[in-house]
């Protein structure tokens, strides 16, 4: 498991990541039911920073191209959403 504080430096990571990507951010945002003021208040809260990392883990070409991008393994990044609290109950 990794520290808490890593974890959330991934999330942010991971949003601006998101947001950089017109065809990720619209998905984020359609998935998401979110405005982008909303999703900018909720940033703080843990399970909105596993969500944001659920979002790429669902997808693994998502997943894939994020970790690339921050030199990272997708391995790592589960690691986070689990530390965050996601998958809980999807022990696999």
């Amino acid at each position: 498991m990794l520290h808490q504080e890593s974890a959330i430096s991934l999330a942010f990571k991971a949003i601006t990541f998101i947001v950089a990507d017109d065809t990720l951010r619209d998905r984020f945002l359609a998935l998401s039911g979110l405005s982008p003021d909303e999703i900018r208040a909720n940033l703080p809260e843990t399970t909105f920073q596993a969500s944001i990392l659920e979002f790429l883990v669902s997808h693994e070409p998502d997943l894939i191209a994020f970790a690339k991008d921050i030199n990272e393994t997708p391995e790592q990044i589960v690691k986070a959403w689990r530390t965050l609290g996601g998958g809980v109950g999807q022990e696999w």
